[in-house]
């Protein structure tokens, strides 16, 4: 425990904050706004690397605690299990707030030419239009009244970056907390925002699509919730510490039910397979900002609940389902792949990407070995930023051509080169290509599924690790192929004048394609914590496959990074 705030700060300043945002925009502008809220997470990532400081391996972690009356404490915690979530999270909201400012002026600027100008407009002729398909009214019945453009747009763009404030707090509070009850609280504060920027500024049927969300995210946060107050209630007390020195009191009968109602709910913020339904709607339609955010970082946030929930709080009761959420990930990997393989509309095509992505977490986590539940963790990390810079390159296109359709595109890595080569980077690392960050979390996931096979002599596992490495060929064909669908060819002809987007756009992806380059050479930082974090949780559990010694992991990353520079493939 620590004296000082700096958790509780990063956490809540950006909802302090989200008011002035709004206020602001009414008052300065979509410039004033845009770069307060910048400014604010660029302060809380500031704030979280400080706290980060602290942390010197191990379970060494940096804890704020402040009594909460009969729930027991509110506390947040950075560890080496939350460090990379917390980093992630806010790297991304702090990048794509910036992103957000060309991205949403734009949207909202056709919204009101829809709503007041010249409604209609050619997008209902075109599946893969940018333009709202639902008619002029939505918006409108929800916003001002009177037609001046100038107050319309800053209205929506202090409404926009507020709920994208008070989303950003949700995600980050939820990595942090340090009580089951205050887990769920943040769980759920996620929701209400992602779900207001969804029908507001969503495309297509956004009004549906967003209430569609909110069921099925809810109905999981539901199945959650009494799994929590299960663990609480027979532990005495909701705090993780709590729960963790009192296991032993929950009876055998009910920890199954609770392990269940853990998998379900974290399942579908996952969007595991068969759990999915919902995140191909919600993340094609969301406005593109925000899918770069829903997808790279909020359902990854179903597999920090899994590790910190069920892993670490319910010691013991891993191993004998290990097999299952294993093949459960395997499923959800060719799955979602195969279905990326259909599309033609790109953000359908990353948000199926992003079910095949979770599905390798899930492989990871289910793998019974501590390197490969490290690989499955840093797998966060590399989706995240390799997935952000995909959805940032579908918005580039969406505004400079109008249209999310592959067919209709082709040729415009001449015409778009910054964003080509960008978009590269960030199908490498999803490919998991050197010298990617996806490299090496494709690399040590895959390594751990493997000597968990081997050494246990389990053919099922190592039947799994092939289906799991072919998985990977799926991934980069569907990636591939998407790429050569937009960028080479033939430029179609009303294509032939248009050139890469602003320097909002450009910088912030080359930003994230620049982190992934380095994590994908030195990962240390983030994935060194979190790989000691997890051989200390199984110190005491001869079922999980352990390290021979803990040292030894910097050294053989750091032979790991050397081969990137020789190393022709992925995993």
């Amino acid at each position: 425990m620590t004296e000082s705030y700096y958790l509780l700060i990063a956490t809540f300043l950006p909802l302090l904050g989200s008011p002035i945002a709004y206020v602001l925009a009414k008052k300065r502008g979509s410039n004033a706004t845009t770069w307060f809220s910048f400014g604010i997470l660029a302060i809380s990532t500031t704030l979280l690397f400080i706290a980060s400081s602290n942390l010197h391996g191990g379970r060494s972690a940096y804890v704020e605690s402040y009594t909460w009356s009969q729930f027991g404490n509110f506390g947040l915690r950075l560890d080496g299990l939350s460090l990379q979530f917390a980093i992630i999270i806010n790297i991304l909201c702090t990048v794509l707030a910036l992103y957000s400012k060309p991205y949403m002026l734009h949207k909202i600027k056709e919204s009101f030419e829809e709503n007041f100008g010249k409604k209609g407009g050619d997008s209902h002729s075109d599946p893969g239009s940018y333009k709202s398909n639902t008619g002029g009214n939505e918006m409108e019945s929800v916003t001002i009244s009177g037609s001046n453009e100038e107050q319309y747009v800053n209205h929506h763009m202090g409404l926009y970056f507020a709920l994208y404030l008070a989303f950003s707090m949700g995600m980050l509070g939820t990595v942090l907390a340090t009580n089951l009850i205050e887990f769920y609280v943040f769980f759920e504060l996620m929701l209400v925002p992602s779900f207001f920027l969804v029908a507001f500024y969503g495309y297509g049927e956004r009004k549906r699509i967003a209430l569609m969300f909110f069921f099925w995210t809810h109905a999981g946060a539901v199945v959650l919730l009494l799994g929590l107050l299960a663990m609480g209630l027979f532990a005495g007390g909701f705090d993780y510490d709590t729960v963790r020195e009192n296991v032993s009191k929950i009876p055998a009968q009910w920890l199954v039910l609770i392990i269940f109602s853990l998998v379900i709910g974290l399942g579908v913020k996952l969007a595991a397979f068969v759990l999915h339904i919902w995140l191909p709607y919600a993340h094609s339609e969301a406005p593109t900002p925000i899918s770069a955010l829903l997808s790279p970082a909020m359902i990854g946030i179903g597999a920090y609940g899994l590790l910190r929930l069920w892993l670490e709080l319910l010691v013991g009761d891993y191993s004998q389902y290990s097999i299952y959420i294993n093949l459960w990930g395997l499923a959800t990997m060719i799955y979602g792949g195969a279905m990326a393989m259909m599309q033609d509309d790109i953000k359908r095509v990353l948000a199926y990407s992003s079910i095949s992505q979770m599905g390798y977490i899930l492989f990871g986590i289910g793998s019974d070995s501590i390197l490969g539940i490290s690989g499955g963790t840093f797998m966060y990390v590399s989706h995240g930023l390799g997935k952000a810079i995909l959805f940032m390159m579908a918005g580039s296109i969406i505004l400079q051509t109008g249209t999310r359709s592959m067919s209709k595109l082709g040729g415009l890595a001449g015409r778009m080169p910054y964003t080509a080569v960008i978009a590269m980077i960030g199908a490498l690392t999803i490919m998991g290509i050197p010298p990617t960050s996806g490299f090496m979390a494709e690399w040590i996931l895959f390594n751990g599924v493997l000597q968990s096979g081997v050494t246990h002599s389990d053919v099922l596992r190592v039947v799994a690790f092939g289906l799991g490495i072919l998985a990977t060929v799926l991934s980069a064909a569907y990636i591939l192929w998407m790429y050569k669908r937009i960028f080479l060819g033939k430029t179609p002809e009303k294509y032939a004048n248009i050139r890469d987007p602003n320097r909002y756009v450009t910088v912030t992806m080359a930003a994230l394609a620049a982190i992934t380059l380095i994590l994908g050479v030195y990962p240390n930082p983030l994935l060194n914590p979190v790989t000691e974090y997890i051989h200390e949780m199984f110190s005491t559990d001869n079922t999980v496959l352990q390290f021979g010694n803990i040292n030894s992991v910097g050294a053989s990353l750091q032979n790991h990074s050397e081969l990137v520079a020789t190393a022709g493939g992925g995993s």
